[in-house]
């Protein structure tokens, strides 16, 4: 039995009850958790909602209280259930019976991916759209938001049991890759075998990521003649132009150029990705979409359902625009309502509709695939083609031929959430609007926006990796970062100096590890630090990055909470197979043995009972955290669950001999509640993507 399937046997109860005993049905039972162990596992406040009910139904006033005490009558019959009282004018308490859901908590099984939470959504298919780097440079702390969020969140879903596709749209048509193709064409006069080369001959240190990012720098300079405050020369903003343009006719020496360029920064963000756990099913790439006719396709339907419209005067003459009420009677965001622009060209709201449609199995038409690459485990990663490999016959997901692809199925999804920081906000709802005018079967609830507030860097982060900050600077609260300007952290280099602030850690406190377990436990902390501090923060709070604050082993950090996971491993280490034994009989002995589960009960009718028991079931809600960050798609409330278990834990290791307890019973008991929680706070943190090392 776990804690959530119990409140749902017990809502059952309540109203099975209305339902027999007053006539009354209710569509959902509200529980609530009591402020304290003392009062109650968990209270019902329904019997005024009963009241309420039944006076509608016969205009006869009903007593909440008389109400509450027929219905403790059936909740008192069912298994796990101590007792219940009546409080106040109707509440209904409900004690769990202690001992025995030790018993039961102690035998679940928490290593499965389900990490025992209900699988609302096992029955639809959901995709998840995170990271989206523009692939020009190396990927920079902003960017490592939405992917460590995205990553968390599928985690969070297929905890849930729901089946998740990992999507990461590859922009590889777009400005910022165009003006990286700029700098080698028209700065360093280089050809696409010069670009290769200089690549090959790149040292590990600075690979070719990192070169992009300083070239990329360069460009915005080379716009402006060489001098940051000057306007932008339109001559030199031409070649962007020419680019873009080649690069959406595609077959051609610059596209060619563009396209190593691109698939070389995936790459390497692929590998920085995997330093951080996050790992992708497919790489959709706009040129794709351009070339497969996916635009074409949702431009036709799109006008077929009238959701767009041409504009024969004012100042959209020329443009298909999709009229809609959002932000009605400003100028704010009117240009993301053009859908194509006068000179012909699509705006990224037409084709991210052209994109979700595709996602949501509503287009018609399908990517070709090939593989991308392959993790040690065996773990694919797929991108898309607009040519059928010649050794496969590939088909559309929507046919029933076969002679189906060996890729797996993509696209299609009944519900769609993009990862998309706050300010494309306005784009995203156009989006949204425009998919579900094409296809209103699925609606606007198919596509969700799961927005983010952005992360900066605080002053001293700033100083600490050798940028120089005015003092106006240092008096801020936090640094705004600029690709352009190439002010920035790259996520490799923020790992690094996290890993050897880590590793300075770990060698002071444990001198005696081989250096490849120094090593080993350094990375998985600051790994563990750098997705703790971007999670617990919920969505909608801008973030300013702090090194000490994320490494700290004290407070609501990523290493506190291993720290405790390690404290709690540590125990199981020095205690001898023979106790550890003796607990596991013991406590499995209760439901032959009333005298065993009697002693059991007196270790929480104690004078510590409370406390132990408020443990218990703080460990025991791990599936009811998952399945609320899951229905309200905010990663934080797990990461707060988190610290709040692993502080629990330590009062308790704090608090409680635990090893050299001396009465059998009592030590079998602590000895349960810690093993549960070493086993529920590692599986929270395996769900946040956070690794616990072997020592801290």
């Amino acid at each position: 039995m776990k804690l959530l399937e119990l409140q749902q046997t017990l809502r059952a109860c309540v109203r099975a009850t209305a339902a027999t005993k007053f006539d009354i049905a209710l569509e959902s039972v509200v529980a609530e958790i009591p402020p304290r162990t003392e009062l109650g596992d968990l209270a019902f406040p329904v019997a005024f909602e009963l009241a309420k009910r039944i006076k509608q139904a016969t205009g006869q006033k009903a007593n909440p209280r008389a109400l509450a005490e027929e219905l403790k009558v059936a909740l008192e019959a069912e298994p796990n259930v101590a007792r219940v009282e009546v409080a106040g004018a109707g509440y209904l308490n409900v004690f769990f019976d202690r001992a025995a859901l030790l018993a039961q908590f102690a035998a679940l099984d928490v290593s499965s991916d389900a990490n025992g939470a209900v699988a609302q959504d096992a029955k639809r298919k959901i995709i998840v759209e995170h990271t989206n780097i523009n692939p020009n440079k190396a990927a920079h702390i902003g960017h490592v938001r939405n992917a460590v969020l995205g990553d968390a969140f599928v985690r969070v879903l297929r905890a849930t049991g729901a089946e998740v596709e990992v999507d990461n749209y590859i922009d590889n048509t777009g400005v910022q890759v165009a003006d990286v193709v700029v700098g080698f064409m028209h700065v360093e006069q280089l050809t696409r075998a010069d670009v290769r080369a200089l690549d090959e001959s790149l040292p590990p240190e600075h690979p070719f990521d990192y070169y992009c990012w300083d070239l990329y720098a360069r460009v915005g300079l080379f716009y402006r003649n060489g001098d940051a405050d000057a306007k932008e020369d339109p001559a030199r903003l031409q070649l962007r132009a020419e680019v873009l343009h080649a690069l959406e006719a595609g077959d051609n020496e610059t596209a060619a150029l563009a396209d190593y360029v691109a698939t070389r920064i995936v790459e390497c963000h692929l590998q920085t990705m995997a330093r951080l756990g996050i790992r992708y099913d497919l790489l959709p790439r706009e040129s794709d979409i351009l070339h497969l006719g996916f635009w074409q396709r949702a431009f036709e339907r799109l006008k077929e359902t009238s959701t767009i419209r041409f504009e024969t005067e004012g100042k959209h003459a020329g443009c298909w625009v999709m009229p809609t009420d959002l932000h009605e009677g400003t100028d704010e965001h009117e240009a993301d309502k053009i859908i194509v622009r006068s000179n012909g060209t699509v705006t990224y709201a037409g084709k991210d509709i052209a994109y979700q449609l595709w996602k949501l199995g509503q287009l018609g038409l399908d990517f070709y695939y090939k593989p991308f690459r392959t993790y040690e485990d065996g773990h694919t990663v797929w991108v898309t083609t607009s040519e059928p490999l010649p050794h496969r016959v590939y088909v559309p997901y929507s046919t029933n031929m076969q002679d189906v692809p060996t890729h797996p199925h993509f696209g299609g999804g009944q519900v769609v959430y993009n990862v998309i920081d706050s300010r494309q906000s306005y784009t995203q709802d156009v989006v949204r609007r425009g998919a579900a005018a094409v296809a209103p079967d699925v609606g606007e609830a198919a596509s969700v926006h799961l927005a983010y507030e952005m992360v900066a860097l605080s002053p001293a982060a700033c100083e600490e990796l050798g940028f120089e900050l005015s003092a106006e600077d240092r008096a801020r609260p936090f640094i705004e970062m600029s690709g352009r300007k190439g002010l920035g952290v790259k996520v490799d280099d923020l790992i690094n100096r996290l890993e050897a602030d880590a590793l300075a850690e770990v060698e002071a406190r444990h001198a005696d590890l081989s250096q490849d377990e120094k090593l080993k436990t350094a990375h998985l902390i600051a790994i563990g630090a750098l997705r703790y501090f971007l999670l617990k923060w919920t969505r909608n709070s801008l973030i300013a990055f702090d090194f000490k604050e994320a490494l700290s082993f004290e407070g609501e950090t990523g290493p506190y909470c291993q720290y405790a996971a390690v404290r709690a491993n540590s125990i199981f280490r020095k205690l001898d197979p023979a106790t550890l034994n003796e607990a596991h009989e013991l406590i499995g002995a209760m439901g032959a043995n009333e005298d065993t589960a009697a002693a059991v009960g007196q270790v929480f009718a104690g004078a510590s009972g409370d406390e132990l028991w408020s443990l218990v079931t703080l460990a025991a809600r791990l599936d009811e955290v998952i399945a609320q960050a899951a229905t309200q798609e905010e990663p934080a409330h797990l990461a707060k669950y988190a610290f709040q278990l692993a502080r629990a834990f330590n009062l308790f290791y704090h608090r409680h001999r635990i090893i050299a307890e001396e009465d059998a019973a009592r030590r079998a008991v602590l000895i349960q509640i810690a093993d549960l929680v070493r086993r529920q706070l590692t599986n929270a943190l395996s769900t946040l993507g956070i690794g616990v090392p072997e020592r801290m």
